[in-house]
């Protein structure tokens, strides 16, 4: 956070230094729009923002909303102009600044260049083995099966069969019914927080505390019929399994690599310039 407000402090600074100037001399055939103390707004400025083939309402409707932002800026960086610290360095600011865009550009490109960014599942395996205390749940998830669907929809009865059948033809037909009538399905096994299927459902019907015992049920209300069913759940402060942290994993290791990457640059950098007697250090 104290990084993301750093960067943002420098870009307001480099605009309030952009800004220090101003221009009071007229621009030939050009229509002024607005002026706030010393700053003219012209209609010139506003090339390539109105569309072409828009009306002469909407273009208004543009102009009147850009010059409203323009004049509140220029009274804001006017106020800004008038009242920052003196001793304030703005040009040294500006120049770190500059020079932290162009490393951190240089070091993105020098990465990409780099990167094998192909991860094995023995890259994962030894990750989650190493790691796996960080990933303790916070709440319960589950694989699951789980259908919401209006109560009125035609053959309901066919899903009713197919929901209890362990043929691979009838879980076929099930998942294009759903797609066609079901308001949310889950039928892929994939991890869910416990609350995010829950929350589909009646309040109270599936809870964390009660998903244990009620691993398989159907049921309606007055307007939707319910089918869940439980495969899997890994409890709260149990480990995640790794198919669960999988893109976190991913993450973390292809950070690590680019940390990597960046570190044996730079010493490689640091040697050839010693090399070179490029570098001197002065007691």
């Amino acid at each position: 956070m104290l990084k993301h407000t750093l960067i943002f402090s420098l870009l307001f600074l480099g605009f309030l230094l952009q800004n220090c100037t101003s221009d009071t001399s007229p621009k030939k055939d050009d229509r002024q729009l607005a002026q706030v103390y010393n700053k003219t707004l012209y209609l010139s400025e506003m090339a390539g923002m109105i569309p072409e083939g828009m009306t002469s309402e909407d273009s208004t409707l543009i102009i009147e909303a850009y010059v409203n932002r323009w004049i509140k800026d220029a009274v804001l960086m006017h106020e800004a102009e008038r009242n920052y610290p003196k001793d304030l360095d703005i040009d040294k600011l500006v120049r770190d600044y500059r020079a932290s865009l162009v490393r951190l550009n240089y070091e993105q490109t020098m990465v990409q260049q780099s990167l094998d960014s192909i991860i094995t599942e023995e890259e994962l395996n030894d990750f989650y083995e190493n790691n796996k205390a960080q990933y303790q749940l916070e709440t319960p998830i589950m694989k699951c099966q789980f259908i919401k669907i209006p109560i009125n929809t035609k053959d309901l009865n066919k899903l009713q069969l197919w929901w209890n059948s362990k043929q691979e033809s009838d879980l076929e037909m099930m998942k294009v019914f759903c797609e066609n009538y079901a308001t949310v399905f889950q039928l892929d096994s994939i991890w869910q927080e416990v609350k995010d299927i829950a929350a589909y459902m009646p309040l109270g019907t599936l809870t964390i505390d009660n998903v244990n015992s009620r691993r398989e049920f159907t049921q309606r209300d007055n307007d939707f019929q319910y089918f869940f069913r439980l495969d899997e759940l890994v409890s709260k402060k149990e480990i995640a399994p790794l198919s669960y942290i999988r893109g976190q994993a991913s993450k973390v290791i292809l950070h690590k690599r680019k940390l990597n990457i960046l570190e044996d640059m730079k010493e490689k950098m640091f040697e050839e310039a010693l090399r070179k007697n490029n570098v001197k250090i002065f007691n």
